[in-house]
């Protein structure tokens, strides 16, 4: 199994200015496909700026460098476009879900959960990042809810892709937010996404964790120590994260 840990759109701090990160996507090749989690920002949003990319802009310094995109990376790997057939969301902030439009022939896979709250009003702040354009190509969806499956102690619903692959709801940055389960030869990898803060690092407050994130962080270190055995990742890693991946 070939599989690519990607920078999809590189945002820093203003301060702390030490903080350099980048959003992650996953590239895996299964038995139908590749197969991204999430997406990054797209070659439209580069074209014409959101109101909450705009935002971003005055926050955060984001080079905003077209070459990052997931489409773009793709080709540099020697894929065609076309080769993505599955896209896998953890959930649909416009920095996670804007290459969607990218990729117009690729399925959908998200909770039913994050789906209706995408689509519906605005009912909590975060819901702000949300940009309904991205789906504005009325791609397949499936969605997913609840089915009584565990992965690991986490409530999980399979996804239909080899390697074995889970949706786990960590609802809390949005609402319906997932991580993803990859299996790996004889290991896991565990991309929790906006459920945890970057790298699961310390150096952010609690208190602004859990307000920006949601509560499942103590719990997600909790299971990174007691199973060293699981490789976890959160939505965006420090820069070195990327600078060492590419190097192996």
């Amino acid at each position: 199994m070939t599989f690519h840990f990607l920078n999809c759109f590189n945002c820093n701090a203003r301060v702390p200015s030490r903080w350099h990160s980048g959003t992650l996507c996953l590239l895996v090749e299964t038995n139908r496909g590749l197969v991204l989690v999430d997406t990054g920002l797209g070659l439209d949003d580069y074209r014409l700026k959101s109101a909450i990319l705009r935002i971003f802009q005055v926050i955060t310094i984001t080079p905003l460098d077209p070459d990052e995109t997931v489409i773009r990376q793709v080709v540099k790997l020697g894929y065609r476009p076309e080769d993505v057939r599955h896209i896998v969301l953890t959930h649909m902030h416009f920095d996670h879900c804007g290459g969607l439009p990218d990729f117009p022939w690729a399925s959908v896979h998200v909770h039913r959960c994050e789906y209706d709250a995408f689509m519906g009003r605005p009912r909590r702040w975060t819901d702000l990042a949300y940009v309904r354009r991205h789906l504005a190509h009325e791609p397949e969806v499936a969605l997913y809810e609840g089915t009584g499956e565990r992965w690991f102690d986490f409530e999980a619903i399979r996804l239909p892709f080899e390697p074995e692959m889970w949706l786990v709801p960590l609802f809390g940055h949005t609402r319906g937010h997932c991580g993803v389960a990859i299996r790996i030869g004889s290991g896991w990898l565990f991309h929790v996404a906006d459920a945890g803060p970057i790298n699961m690092s310390d150096d952010v407050p609690g208190w602004m964790v859990r307000l920006v994130l949601g509560p499942h962080a103590p719990r997600l270190r909790a299971f990174r120590d007691s199973h060293p055995h699981i490789r976890m990742t959160t939505g965006h890693m420090w820069l070195d994260f990327f600078a060492k991946v590419h190097n192996r």
